[in-house]
């Protein structure tokens, strides 16, 4: 992947990120929080995820140092600022995802292609920040599936975030299939 590929990719996922936080954002605060059953119980829960793993992700690649009390740190962080506690409605984790959202296209469009291409230590191997920084915007595409479930199971209407869509309305030509 080249620098290029990653600014566009993050720049999906900020756009699909905001289609689903519309969606979410017409919940009720009870629909919003109910336990609906799923490994992420709620949809609270599952942006929460989404929005937790953006942040742990971004701190992780921006660090100079990747041992294993980071790792400690970070999740101990992530714990203590991205739950229901601190989060606790739709207004407040859409402001939370922005805000880290920010810092994510600040770093994507800082990278060169050469920067893409370091090996940095994760699971007991060593993996290119460029297929990191893939992982990430699969790993959001994932939950946001999870999350249009939810919203159906709720009775409220998923928004489509598929990349095609955001092709078509990035160069504005409207495409309906």
């Amino acid at each position: 992947m080249t620098s290029d590929d990653i600014q566009l990719l993050f720049e999906y996922d900020r756009w699909a990120n905001d289609r689903m936080l519309q969606a979410v954002s017409r919940l009720t605060p009870e629909q919003f929080a109910r336990d609906l059953g799923g490994s992420l119980p709620s949809v609270r829960d599952a942006v929460l995820h989404i929005v937790g793993g953006d942040w742990i992700w971004l701190a992780y690649w921006k660090s100079t140092n990747h041992d294993v009390a980071l790792l400690a740190n970070l999740r101990k962080h992530r714990e203590a600022h991205f739950n229901a506690d601190v989060l606790p409605d739709a207004a407040a984790v859409w402001a939370k995802c922005k805000e880290v959202e920010k810092e994510m296209a600040e770093l994507a469009s800082s990278m060169t292609d050469q920067d893409l291409t370091k090996m940095l230590p994760a699971r007991n191997t060593r993996i290119s920040l460029a297929h990191l920084m893939q992982h990430v915007a699969n790993h959001s595409t994932y939950h946001r599936g999870q999350v249009a479930l939810m919203l159906r199971q709720l009775g409220a209407e998923p928004a489509a975030t598929d990349f095609h869509l955001f092709l078509a309305e990035r160069r504005g030509n409207g495409l309906s299939i």
